[in-house]
């Protein structure tokens, strides 16, 4: 047996609606399922599933009893070492989705920009942002890391 894939990652909101809001208004995500387990404290949580539907985000209301990595921000300056460090989704056009968070209330971190990256060198354009609730969000165009093969398929 091996693993598939990754089923989802699951983050607690600040605000669960504004981040529903978020992650289906301007991501584009869908609600798959929502439920409520009042035997851990858990009001709302909701499983979302990506366009592609290969990728799900479950979000949990701010006072559910959940086991975690890390620990709670008490400020944006914090950050929590050991923890999950950022998501990143492939997407169609780096620009254009960079300036659709931003302009939903998503903050800059890394402008789009295209880095050149290891050896044989692979090109990815990517950008990051802080998204309303605070994860960092990597924004990327389609590239192939799998470089087993020695030539890149890089679609940049």
């Amino acid at each position: 047996m091996s693993i598939k894939g990754l089923a989802h990652v699951a983050i607690q909101a600040k605000d669960y609606k504004a981040t529903i809001a978020f992650y289906t208004q301007i991501l584009g995500f869908k609600v798959g399922h929502h439920w409520s387990l009042p035997s851990f404290q858990i009001k709302d949580a909701s499983m979302l599933v990506s366009p592609d539907q290969r990728t799900c985000i479950e979000i949990f209301d701010n006072e559910a009893v959940i086991p975690a990595q890390g620990k709670k921000a008490l400020s944006e300056e914090d950050i929590a070492h050991g923890a999950l460090l950022h998501f990143a989704f492939y997407v169609n056009d780096v620009n254009e989705m960079f300036q659709k968070a931003i302009t939903h209330g998503a903050k800059a971190f890394i402008e789009p920009n295209r880095l050149s990256i290891g050896e044989p060198p692979l090109v990815v354009k990517n950008a990051l942002v802080h998204s309303p609730n605070g994860e960092v969000i990597e924004f990327i165009e389609d590239v192939d890391f799998d470089m087993s093969t020695n030539t890149p398929k890089n679609h940049t």
